[in-house]
Order: C-alpha cells, then sequence, then structure tokens
C-alpha cells in the first residue's frame, strides 16, 4: 500500500489525467449514433465488470457481508454513474453538440461544491472561490472561442436537457462517493458499482430494442465501440475519478473537469483533423492555477 504521500502524489496525476479519459465518451458519444443509447451505456459497463472480474472476485467473494449492507448505495451509484451519466449522454448526443455536452458537464463541479458544502457545513474560502471562477473562465474562453460575444449562440434543445440532468447526477453521484463510503477498495467498488450500473440498464436497453432495434451485433463497429468506451471513460476515468474522490475529496476533483475542453480540442485535433486554436492555449493558462487554487490543502498554523 502506497504511502499516504505517494497516494496523494499519484492523485494529482490522476486529477490531471482523468478529464482526458472522459473526453473520450464525449466524442464517443457523437461517433457512436449507430448504437442505441441505453444499449451503449450497457454494453460499456457489461465490458467493464467482465474485465474487472477476474482480478476483484476474492475480494468481492469476502466482501460479501460489505455487498449486503451495501447494496442499496451500490444500485444508487449504479443508476446515477452508470445508466444518467451514461445512457442520457448518449441520448442528448443524438441532438446536441459535443460543444454543449461539454458546456453543460463544466457547470457539474459546481453543484458538487454546493452539496459538499451545505452537508460538511463548511463556508467556501475565498481561495477556492478564486479557483472556481479561472476554472470558468478558462471554460468559457474555449467554448467562446475568445470572443464572449459567442456564448450568447448557444442555444438549449431537447438533447441539453437530457446533458443537464445527467450533469446534475453526476454532481450527486460524486458526492456520494465520499459521504457514504464503502468498506470495498476503490476497484472492487467499480466493478460492483457496474454491475449495479448493468441490472439498472437492462430493462431500459431491452425496451429499447423492443420499440427501435437493438444493435447490430454483426457489426464490429458496434463491438470496438463498447471496448473503447468501456476500457477509456469506464475502467479508466472510474477508477480514477473514485481514487482521487478518497485523497483530494468530491469537490476539488469534480472541479478538475475543467479541463476536458482543452483536452476534447487535442483530441478532435489528432482524431478528427482540427487543430488546436490560441483560446484552447488560453483556456489551459486559466483552469491550471484555478485547479491548483481549488485543491491546494490550506497551510496549517504554527502553534493552533
Amino acid at each position: 500500500m502506497p504511502a499516504p504521500s505517494a497516494r496523494r502524489r499519484l492523485a494529482w496525476v490522476l486529477l490531471c489525467l482523468f478529464p482526458a479519459f472522459f473526453s473520450v465518451n464525449m466524442l464517443a458519444a457523437r461517433y457512436a449514433l449507430f448504437v442505441p443509447p441505453n444499449a451503449l451505456a450497457l454494453g460499456r459497463w457489461a465490458f467493464v465488470a467482465l474485465f474487472l472480474l477476474p482480478f476483484v472476485w476474492p475480494r468481492l467473494r469476502a466482501g460479501m457481508p460489505t455487498l449486503r449492507r451495501e447494496w442499496r448505495d451500490l444500485l444508487l451509484s449504479g443508476a446515477l454513474g452508470m445508466w444518467v451519466c451514461g445512457a442520457f449522454v448518449y441520448i442528448g448526443a443524438h441532438s446536441t453538440s459535443a460543444l454543449n455536452i461539454g458546456l453543460i458537464y463544466a457547470a457539474s463541479p459546481i453543484l458538487v461544491v454546493l452539496l459538499d458544502h451545505v452537508i460538511d457545513r463548511k463556508g467556501l474560502s475565498a481561495t477556492r472561490i478564486a479557483g472556481i471562477v479561472l476554472c470558468l473562465g478558462g471554460v468559457a474562453t474555449v467554448f467562446a472561442k475568445g470572443e464572449f460575444g459567442n456564448l450568447a449562440a448557444v442555444h438549449l434543445s431537447s438533447g441539453d436537457v437530457w446533458i443537464a440532468i445527467a450533469a446534475a447526477c453526476w454532481g450527486l453521484y460524486s458526492v456520494l462517493l465520499k459521504h457514504r463510503p464503502s468498506r470495498l477498495d476503490p476497484v472492487a467498488r467499480l466493478c460492483a458499482t457496474s454491475i449495479a450500473g448493468c441490472l439498472v440498464l437492462l430493462p431500459f436497453a431491452l425496451g429499447e430494442a423492443a420499440l427501435w432495434g437493438g444493435p447490430d451485433l454483426g457489426d464490429w463497429h458496434v463491438w470496438a465501440v463498447w471496448l473503447v468506451v468501456a476500457l477509456v471513460p469506464g475502467i479508466g476515468a472510474y477508477a480514477a475519478y473514485s481514487f482521487c474522490i478518497q485523497e483530494l475529496g468530491p469537490a476539488p476533483t469534480s472541479v478538475s473537469l475543467y479541463l476536458g475542453p482543452p483536452y476534447v480540442g487535442v483530441l478532435a485535433w489528432l482524431t478528427l483533423g482540427e487543430r488546436p486554436q490560441w483560446y484552447h492555449l488560453l483556456g489551459i493558462v486559466l483552469v491550471l492555477p484555478g485547479l491548483f487554487l481549488v485543491t491546494r490543502q490550506p497551510r496549517s498554523i504554527k502553534g493552533a
């Protein structure tokens, strides 16, 4: 087990990496419109569970008493994190742009900070407020392409409503991870939550298939998309996010999602040939110090 200082350093590294993993999900949501939304989410989390189960099965078997105590929390986490934050994003992607998905999701850390503030009854320091303002400014700069008048041209569609619901539930999921702690380690908890999420998703995926048709299981593109969203924004992002929640808390960790827009810009350049612009760099310049201000620990006062 790493020493606390080593764990915290690892959390800092993951804090900067997992938004890139999540960004892959936004690109996949727009790319994989040929896969029904609930089926896409179900396949994603089924693969996550299958990949993790061989590694965590001994711990899950030994932790059966814990699973019996925590099954309600696991089911709620599965509903919030895997169904709503999964299928709802894929539904919304059918009628909104990746820009709007990122813009709306970027507001979710505000809800996390507020919920954390209400539950813990802690005041928001001026430093943390300044960090949030810087992060918001960086996100706004990226999405407005350096001209803030462009923000007024963003129109909400039905897809935006789906994304807004998912973003709100992401905030609830984040706070739940901290305030309803589990005796399971993060990876075992992710596997158990994935299984719970699949149980929630299954009836919706079956209903979706009965009404509109299911995915074409003979198309390798479907399986490729499932594997990508399972490995990168599934196992990679959620495991890193859970670890950072434990080490840094939900408010600082969720604010790092503001790094998503710069990552989306880079990934769009690499995959779609869209070159990053100056405003992407300006957004990073604003976001990174904002993250530092939000996540840094207050110095202890000597003699206190």
